[in-house]
């Protein structure tokens, strides 16, 4: 192939468009390196690297024949910087959940576009939308829509065993908020499910951190004779501050719900039994129940918990 198409291909990640192409060679050269095979259409005025296809797929669309970065490169090739990429394109990207194998390019672009999804490739066009900020934020070198949109825009699109997990996620590394989302959430009152991610949003708001403190704070602990427990209390202790899952500041208890998979290492449960002391030097009692003993018997812990909490108040 011409040195200067190659030149062209390479500094675009194996992908180039066709105004590209006959911008740096002459239109001859840039059909004989097509009819050669080394260049391949994948998309209206989009070309790829040959060399990037995978041999043994031929069946399945040609955007699935190359590696996701490429499947990007090229679906924002076509729109030609008036889209980003978005739902579950853009949740991968974000590294919050991975896009299996077969699964299409998602790609945000304006009504009146004139762009048209293509097998591998599904376009949602937008009233008001611009590929731009404050809609759109840059992640790994790609424009992706912002995260609170995002979640709101997969939520339907993912089983709903996953649905909370990358939400969940997203809220817990400081990424996005339960405020965020709640006006993304206003952004698509037609969403699938919405009265369960405004749910969800809800209990992120009060402070649940996990699948197991919301099922906590749903069936225990928010019960007759609970306090408003004080979720992620910021606690200054020995130069170091703690956020506590659920203090109950009167009392001066906190309590912990330990997951399913917690203590699995010796090193962290030597971690939580120092950082248990350290409380306790303030005055703090900090309760840990199992995810098991949750689970499986709610009204055992709720009972336990009032009679903690009791035994800690001050006597009349």
């Amino acid at each position: 192939m011409d040195s200067r198409l190659c030149a062209l291909v390479a500094s675009g990640g194996g992908v180039c468009t066709w105004r590209e192409m006959v911008r740096a060679a002459p239109e001859w050269t840039v059909q004989a390196a097509c009819r050669a095979g080394r260049l391949v259409r994948a998309l209206p005025g989009v070309y790829l690297d040959a060399t990037l296809l995978s041999r043994t797929s031929t069946a399945e669309p040609l955007l699935a024949r190359v590696e996701p970065e490429v499947t990007r490169r090229a679906a924002l090739a076509y729109a030609d910087g008036r889209g980003a990429l978005s739902r579950l394109t853009a949740l991968d990207v974000s590294g919050l959940r991975r896009q299996p194998p077969g699964e299409p390019v998602y790609v945000d672009v304006p009504i009146g576009s004139g762009l048209r999804g293509r097998p591998g490739l599904i376009l949602r066009h937008r009233t008001g939308f611009a590929a731009e900020p404050p809609q759109v934020v840059v992640r790994a070198g790609l424009p992706v829509t912002r995260l609170d949109r995002t979640l709101v825009d997969c939520w339907s699109l993912l089983p709903a065993v996953d649905r909370p997990g990358p939400v969940i996620r997203a809220v817990n590394d400081r990424r996005t908020t339960p405020q965020r989302l709640v006006v993304a959430l206003a952004e698509e009152p037609r969403l699938t499910d919405r009265a369960a991610l405004r749910g969800l949003v809800d209990r992120l708001a009060a402070g649940c951190r996990s699948p197991l403190e919301i099922w906590g704070h749903d069936r225990v602990f928010t019960a007759p004779g609970m306090p408003a427990f004080i979720r992620q209390a910021p606690v200054r202790v020995g130069g170091r501050t703690i956020y506590l899952d659920m203090f109950a500041e009167t009392e001066r208890v906190n309590v912990e719900l330990d997951g399913a998979t917690t203590h699995g290492d010796p090193a962290e449960r030597e971690i939580d039994l120092r950082r248990d002391a350290l409380l306790a030097t303030t005055g703090i009692l900090v309760v840990r129940f199992t995810h098991r003993r949750l689970l499986a018997n709610p009204a055992d812990v709720r009972q336990q918990t009032l009679a903690i909490l009791a035994s800690r108040r001050p006597s009349s």
